[in-house]
Formats: structure tokens, sequence, C-alpha cells
């Protein structure tokens, strides 16, 4: 289920409708173990200022909140006005006071303060250039401060023994976003990226969902509501028809089809990928100040 990485031109193909924006949050729910593990290993802790690139709902925001305390912030940047409109609205029902949101591009916005770490998750793969995004959050940080980054793979997604549907709908995922103009393959790129961006080169680590028949729920279901997203793409790159998809049951018959099987699901991997600006990266930058 792999392709070249090599497709230009990116474009955010989930959009942010109101679907999509309830579908990251339950993705959110279900990511959040592996997220909290990245960003605590790479050192997100108490006292931090944190930049969280292409926030979305806020989710990330919201998490990275809790691990630096009342004694340190995080500002949520996002592109789609809707979802920075969501995102304001879900911190204050959170009665956060540790996380605002802003609306932009973070390698144009001009901060007031540097930041200790920039973070992100499910952001490189949607970038023309990711690398070059790297650099530009560089200058926002202090010196010797931190990049993290949660990026997805669907590499090794399979079945044991083979549910046909569930990996037809992974294919559909993988050659829809391609032909759109990305690779949500981000494995074998991760070294590459952030050394063209004049960093050291991260560490890495990888989580990978495994279950088998009714425990696999979750994670079906989640399938299930990227491929509804993704539909009007997937039409119209002639990947699948609604017909052949038939959202309505679409969930269904996937959990069905593990059961009925007994198949062993491989779900996607997560990568959890951070190093630190070199001390001389930011350079002429004014002086920090606390």
């Amino acid at each position: 289920m792999s392709n070249d990485n090599k497709n230009p031109n990116p474009l955010y193909v989930l959009g942010h409708s109101d679907h999509e924006l309830n579908r990251l949050r339950a993705q959110a729910r279900f990511l959040e173990p592996v997220t909290r593990r990245f960003l605590s290993e790479a050192g997100v802790t108490q006292g931090m200022r944190v930049l969280d690139v292409g926030s979305g709902a806020g989710e990330v925001a919201f998490l990275a909140a809790e691990l630096v305390g009342e004694t340190g912030s995080v500002l949520g940047v996002d592109k789609a006005p809707a979802a920075v409109a969501a995102a304001i609205t879900a911190a204050r029902e959170r009665g956060l006071r540790n996380v605002q949101f802003r609306e932009g591009d973070p390698g144009e916005i001009e901060f007031d303060r540097r930041f200790h770490a920039a973070i992100g998750r499910y952001v490189l793969p949607f970038q023309a250039d990711p690398s070059a995004m790297l650099r530009g959050l560089v200058r926002h940080l202090v010196p010797g401060g931190l990049l993290a980054f949660h990026e997805p793979d669907w590499t090794f997604v399979r079945s044991f023994p083979l549910a046909p549907l569930y990996e037809r709908a992974c294919r559909w995922i993988t050659d829809t976003t391609w032909l759109s103009g990305q690779s949500w393959n981000f494995l074998d790129r991760t070294r590459a990226v952030f050394v063209g961006a004049d960093l050291p080169p991260p560490t890495m680590r990888m989580h990978t969902f495994v279950a088998s028949g009714s425990e696999a729920q979750e994670w079906l279901a989640g399938v299930g509501d990227i491929v509804e997203s993704l539909l009007p793409t997937m039409e119209k790159v002639g990947v699948a028809t609604a017909d052949e998809v038939n959202i309505e049951t679409f969930r269904d018959r996937l959990l069905q089809e593990a059961r009925s099987n007994g198949s062993l699901i491989v779900g996607r991997s997560e990568i959890g990928m951070w190093t630190k600006a070199r001390h001389d990266a930011v350079a002429g930058q004014a002086p920090e100040t606390e």
C-alpha cells in the first residue's frame, strides 16, 4: 500500500466540515495516549511556552496545555477559520486559561515572544515543502528549542487472515490522498525532512495499532470516518464511487468482516519524531526575554 512520495502540490483533502471536525475529535481520543507518550518523551514539560501548528479542533493543544501546566502556555495556530473557531469554543467550555488559538500560517505570523517548543500532529505530510515549514518554525524558537511531531504511516496496514473490505478501504484512502498530491506514508521521509531543514536527525518512535475481531471496532470506525470525509474526493479522482462504498452500511460491514473472519487487524502506524534546533539557528533575532 505504499507509493512514491514525490507527488508535488499537496492539498488538504479532508476539509473542515462539521463531520470532519467531529472525526478529528474522535480520532484525538483514539490517539491521545500515543501523542501524550511522544510529547512527554520528547521533553514537553511544565512551564514551557508551546506553539501547536495545524492545531485543528485544538485537541493536541489541550493535551500540551496539560503537560505544561499553569506555569506554561500553548498557542494553537491553524489556517482554517472553522477549525480555529471550534478550538476557541472548546477551550472556553473547558475553562482553560493557558491555551489560546490564532488563525494564520505560522510561517508568516510574527509572535511577541519565542517558544520553547513547536509541536504538531498530522501536519507535515500536508505541506508542499515540510523542510521549509520546519525552517520557518525554528525562527520562532528559543536557541535549542524543541520540534516534536506525530505523523502517520499506512505502509504496514494489513489483516490476517485477509479482510478484503478493510484492505480495500485502506487502498482507497492511500490512493485518494496520493492522487490528490499527498502521501500519508511519512516514515521513509522523516529523516530527510528534518535534515533538509538543517536540523539534527530526529529521535523516532513508532506505535502501531493491532487488534482482532470486536477489539478492532474503534479503529475500524475511524477508517469508516476517513472514508466518509474522503468520499467526494474519491469519486472526483476515480478511486471509488458512492455506490461501491455504500457509506450508510460501511462501518458495520467492516466490523462484521473482522468478526466473521477472526481477522487480526493491523492499523496505521503512528510515528513520533523530535529534535532540538541548533543553538545558532536563531542567530540575529532579538534576545529572549522572560
